[in-house]
């Protein structure tokens, strides 16, 4: 199903388009910003809905959160908002204090999405295209990216494409937060984290990365086994961070119940919701959400899992190459499978 959510400030038609089944696994995106509104499950008491969205258009113009939204051109941070490449410092455009986040001011989550393709029904495909034109927030050479949101069963697929005019740095994803109680009053933290990573990325100022891998063993970033996303206050990075917002390194294939491709699960025991995030991206970053409660004091609390290259790869020679060359194509999914 789609129908209007509303006009932005310059003008633009929204739409919001359903996918999934009335008594199933249901998602809500909107071509602004491609943000996943709502993802719902049926419950004993009518829909519950699994993660943080706002009631209108111009809220999500000033969400300074990015509830729900895809992100690019390049996910995370960029210290500095420059990196050097082939001898040639390239300026970008800042947007939080000295470094970029997530693209810039006014990058893929506040644009709105060219819907290419829909398709209805219980399996339900949503095809969004997007041009970031040379110079998109100082991002080389024209970008062509599509987002393929897919629901079918009980899981929610997001595959991205991309082709560029010049070499750039990409690095896609999604950015809901999540609440799997099915009440954003009942506190994110309740959940439980499992992640497939012995190796997370520790910050310095600006929450950019210092270069270096850290093993989790032993420390409050361990979760190799299922525990809840409280944050545990014996690790100086928690006090840098103001609780978790660390990229988290995914180990190689490990299979196992989940498969050889997961990343992450997240429950609730206060539901009996859970899911297993699937992707081939080499990190997820983990973020706690704390930022919510000033930034939205009464809309409650959510966490965020975002498969992404690593933050700030850029600048950093030793993490994995996230530079796309001109004329080849980017492809990157990720895949949350809902038990309820």
């Amino acid at each position: 199903m789609i129908r209007s959510f509303g006009i932005t400030q310059d003008g633009a038609s929204v739409r919001a388009v359903t996918l999934g089944p009335a008594d199933g696994l249901q998602a809500d995106v909107l071509t602004f910003g491609g943000i996943l509104r709502q993802l719902s499950v049926p419950g004993p008491k009518g829909r519950r809905n699994l993660v943080l969205g706002l009631p209108d258009v111009a809220s999500y113009e000033s969400d300074p959160a990015y509830l729900g939204c895809l992100v690019g051109r390049y996910g995370n941070r960029i210290g500095g908002a420059r990196y050097t490449y082939q001898g040639r410092t390239v300026e970008l455009v800042p947007n939080e204090g000295a470094n970029q986040l997530h693209g810039g001011p006014r990058a893929y989550s506040r644009k709105v999405w060219r819907l290419q393709d829909y398709q209805g029904g219980p399996d339900s495909r949503l095809v969004l295209g997007l041009t970031s034109p040379d110079g998109d927030n100082g991002f080389p050479g024209t970008l062509e990216v599509t987002a393929e949101i897919t629901v079918s069963g009980s899981e929610l697929t997001l595959r991205f494409t991309a082709i560029g005019e010049a070499d750039t740095p990409v690095s896609l994803t999604w950015h809901p937060y999540f609440n799997l109680a099915g009440d954003p009053q009942v506190a994110a933290d309740r959940q439980m984290l499992r992640l497939r990573s012995r190796h997370f990325l520790p910050v310095g100022p600006g929450l950019i990365p210092t270069g270096v891998l850290e093993a989790v063993a032993g420390t409050a970033f361990d979760f190799r086994r299922p525990r809840l996303v409280t944050p545990r206050h014996n690790h100086p990075q928690i006090f840098q961070a103001g609780g978790y917002d660390h990229c988290f390194v995914l180990d190689g294939e490990e299979a196992g119940d989940e498969g050889p491709d997961w990343a992450a699960t997240l429950s609730s025991p206060d539901s009996g919701v859970s899911l297993r995030l699937h992707t081939d991206q080499p990190s997820v970053q983990f973020y706690g959400g704390q930022g919510l409660a000033s930034q939205y004091p009464t809309l409650g609390s959510g966490v965020c899992l975002e498969p992404q290259a690593f933050p700030d790869a850029p600048n950093q020679p030793a993490f994995p190459d996230a530079m796309l060359r001109a004329g080849e194509r980017y492809s990157r999914w990720m895949r949350f499978s809902l038990n309820w």
